[in-house]
């Protein structure tokens, strides 16, 4: 069985018991604080050409860059946590791996290969 992945805001990656509400979308998770933040950024009036651009990984120095990659990489584990259940909850509704498969892009085979977490299951 996977490592249990801890709940955090996939945006500024506070745990949830650091935040006073996380609202969860299908693997992913957004904390109060980034809503609130949000609502500001989406009631401010739009940009006119010339406004200043958010920064952009470009114009990051290495060891920003490098400093992102542990958040990063937390976040992903955490969706790839989500898209396990999700896919597990599809084939405890009957779902084939072949329509799993087909739903992600991918085919049966590598679908099974990814997901399955009993190697014994029948492909």
């Amino acid at each position: 069985m996977p490592e249990e992945v801890a709940i955090r805001c996939s945006f500024c990656q506070k745990l949830a018991p650091e935040v006073d509400k996380l609202i969860s979308g299908p693997g992913i998770y957004i904390c109060n604080q980034c809503v609130s933040a949000c609502v500001e950024i989406l009631e401010q009036k739009p940009p006119t050409p010339g406004d200043a651009q958010l920064p952009s990984w470009h114009s990051m120095t290495e060891a920003e860059v490098l400093g992102r990659l542990p958040r990063i990489t937390s976040v992903a584990a955490q969706v790839e946590g989500g898209l396990q259940r999700w896919v597990g909850e599809a084939r405890r509704r009957g779902s084939s791996w072949a329509t799993i498969g087909e739903s992600l892009g991918m085919s049966r085979q590598s679908a099974w290969e990814r997901f399955s977490r009993d190697a014994s299951e029948a492909a």
